[in-house]
């Protein structure tokens, strides 16, 4: 029995020396890291995103996220939301500018100053961080030196534990609009790492050490799990609604139903759709900084198109209203002030304006025919209809037309009917109509 104890006594003796021999192994094993993805302009959909991403990091207890981050930039106030949210996690965040070819621009690049680490894949950018109004215009100067003096101590509370170097150069991204590449980023110390792919950012950070709220904090990222969190179907919805040219395509598609729907009152599925359609584009017009002195031109297109409806001679009105609704569609979206992100391919703006109008203009055409067309009423109606003889006609007899039953005359020529036979109109004499033999 001693001896028994004795073996038992050594192996755990043993299995603790193995232990303390791998210490990092051991505590790496099985730690958690999340997995963001954020590739769209910085809208409210991304911050929503993130931080449903940062509470489930921290309901378990991750090691830390990484935040892989593909953006154009975007809105200055969602930006400050995603900054707040990301220095009051408890879990360290880390924001990786991936893939190859990626870039942090604009709002995006304090995005990167505010995570706990920062890294960039290679081939990536960095910078042009220069404010703009809300419509994309450039601010005028007393509230250009406003703007540009927030970011820029915003920067310099981010960047302040990275060097003089790293301040510097985040300064002049706003300043002057300067963009950097990843290695000019490393050298500046405007980030940590130059990373490959995720896990090369893994093996990197194992053992370095971050500050979360003031207390260093020791990563172990050796052997650690991924798990990505995608986003929700809302999510992702109002991530396309942000898509400038998705916008346009809503816009003109809710401009073009409620015309159908005007041209010809009556039904409820072209309206809806238009409604639909204006509610969806005006979420991403009032997230997106586009030129609204756009829709100056968009009214007049809508404007032209209706008075077409009314014009004697047709087509002028809507070669105008398609030249209208191009016009208003490149002030919008493509002005010279308006940020590249918000830019719409002029192909699409061209092809889709030139099919709105000649859709706008075929349904108009049917409209009007209908409208124009004799209204056939009373006896009239009746001519050319078939019916059933009910018993002999010759000449007098009965024939049921429909669900009534009227005094008929055979026609002039005609032979005498049977019971049963079908009979055509000819000519309605007061109450009685004037029939013949059907197909004959």
């Amino acid at each position: 029995m001693k001896r028994l104890l004795k073996w038992a006594l050594c192996l755990i003796v043993l299995g603790l020396g193995l232990a303390a021999l791998q210490p990092a192994a051991a505590q790496g094993e099985g730690r958690l890291v999340i997995v963001l993805k954020a590739d769209d302009p910085v809208a409210p959909s991304m911050a929503a995103y993130l931080e449903r991403g940062l509470k489930r990091a921290e309901a378990l207890d991750a090691e830390l996220v990484i935040l892989e981050l593909n953006t154009p930039g975007g809105s200055v106030t969602t930006m400050n939301r995603i900054v707040q949210a990301i220095r009051a996690s408890r879990v360290p965040v880390v924001v990786y500018v991936s893939p190859r070819g990626a870039m942090a621009g604009s709002a995006g690049t304090l995005i990167v100053l505010a995570g706990h680490a920062a890294a960039m894949a290679p081939e990536t950018t960095i910078g042009a961080a220069s404010p703009v109004g809300g419509q994309g215009e450039d601010l005028g100067e007393t509230m250009q030196a406003k703007e540009k003096n927030i970011l820029k101590a915003t920067v310099r509370a981010l960047a302040k534990d990275r060097g003089e170097r790293a301040v510097h150069l985040a300064e002049q991204t706003i300043e002057s609009a300067e963009a950097a590449s990843a290695d000019e980023a490393l050298q500046a110390g405007m980030i940590d790492y130059i990373a490959a792919d995720v896990n090369d950012l893994l093996r990197q950070l194992d053992q370095q050490t971050v500050k979360v709220h003031g207390e260093t904090r020791v990563l172990v990222t050796d052997g650690a799990r991924l798990a990505t969190v995608e986003q929700t179907f809302i999510e992702k919805l109002l991530a396309v609604l942000t898509n400038p040219a998705i916008v346009f395509l809503l816009l003109t598609v809710g401009v073009q139903a409620i015309l159908i729907e005007i041209s010809s009152p009556g039904g409820w599925v072209a309206g809806t759709i238009g409604v639909v359609c204006l509610a969806l584009a005006a979420y991403g017009l009032g997230v997106l900084p586009v030129n609204w002195f756009g829709v100056v031109f968009l009214a007049l297109a809508f404007v032209l198109f209706i008075l077409e409806i009314k014009s004697p001679v047709h087509g002028a009105l809507t070669a105008t209203g398609v030249i209208a609704l191009i016009v208003g569609a490149l002030v919008m979206f493509n002005s010279p002030n308006v940020p590249a992100f918000v830019r719409v391919p002029l192909p699409l703006i061209v092809g889709t304006s030139l099919a709105t109008g000649a859709l706008f203009f075929g349904v108009m055409i049917f409209a009007v025919r209908a409208q124009r067309a004799p209204v056939r009423m009373g006896a009239s109606s009746l001519i050319g209809r078939v019916g059933i003889a009910r018993g002999k006609i010759n000449p007098y007899g009965r024939v049921q037309l429909g669900g009534e039953l009227w005094t008929a005359e055979l026609a002039e020529g005609e032979e005498p009917l049977q019971g049963g036979e079908k009979v055509q109109v000819v000519q309605v004499e007061g109450l009685r109509l004037r029939i013949k033999r059907a197909g004959k």
